[in-house]
């Protein structure tokens, strides 16, 4: 299967590795035929989350790569993308085979919360990888949005929120708000068609471990359109 490692999160602006990263990607559908799950993180890393959170938050994704890598199933499966929203929105990962993540580069705390921009991106690429699979004939499962924050959107989230609310009631996305303390659970609970979980304390690692195992019972599904029971969340989280 193709592979190649890549050494962070944080985005190429050359149009020529740009370019070139499309043309693996569309190398790795031929190759990897899969069925995918696609997740998009989108990490509220603003000032607020400086210190403990943002140490925890990096230690909880660097882990749920690694897991999803070690599952026979998953790290074939599992498509990733990752966004910040920390002073201004940013795609740091495109969308790639998790297999092909060598690791992260720490991410850093600072600005206000571009929420919403950040999931209107994360939106927008998860249905450009969905046309991609059809493209390719490859089947998918429901793709995954996950939304990390300990605070308000600063931005116009509205419209993004409606937008992900409206996929998820619809069945074609899985939308998942997580609210770190000082979170306002109200307003994450927009972005989807359920309530957002609010994490006990610092419990990214335990979170990161849930999601892991979660992609691990999605990849082993027998059928990309049947329901998956999931693990309890209760190491972790509460609604």
């Amino acid at each position: 299967m193709f592979s190649k490692n890549f050494a962070s999160f944080f985005p190429d602006n050359s149009f020529q590795e740009t370019l070139s990263m499309q043309q693996e990607t569309q190398q790795d559908l031929i190759d990897n035929p899969s069925p995918r799950c696609p997740v998009a993180l989108v990490l509220d890393t603003s000032g607020s989350m400086d210190g403990a959170p943002i140490q925890a938050l990096n230690a909880g994704a660097q882990l749920f790569i690694e897991e999803v890598k070690e599952h026979d199933l998953a790290r074939w499966s599992v498509d990733l993308a990752v966004y910040t929203a920390g002073g201004q929105a940013q795609c740091l990962q495109e969308f790639i085979g998790i297999e092909q993540i060598g690791g992260i580069a720490p991410m850093q705390a600072s600005g206000q919360t571009p929420l919403g921009t950040a999931v209107g991106m994360a939106l927008h690429d998860l249905e450009a990888r969905k046309q991609a699979y059809r493209d390719n004939g490859v089947p998918y499962y429901q793709p995954w949005l996950v939304i990390i924050s300990d605070g308000s959107p600063t931005d116009s989230w509205q419209e993004a929120a409606q937008r992900a609310r409206q996929l998820a009631e619809k069945r074609k996305l899985v939308s998942l708000p997580v609210g770190v303390d000082g979170a306002d659970l109200r307003i994450l609970s927009q972005f989807s068609n359920k309530p957002a979980v609010a994490l006990q304390g610092l419990k990214f690692a335990e979170f990161f471990q849930w999601l892991s195992a979660s992609m691990a019972r999605v990849s082993a599904s027998t059928s990309s359109d049947a329901s998956v029971a999931l693990p309890s969340m209760n190491s972790w989280g509460s609604i």
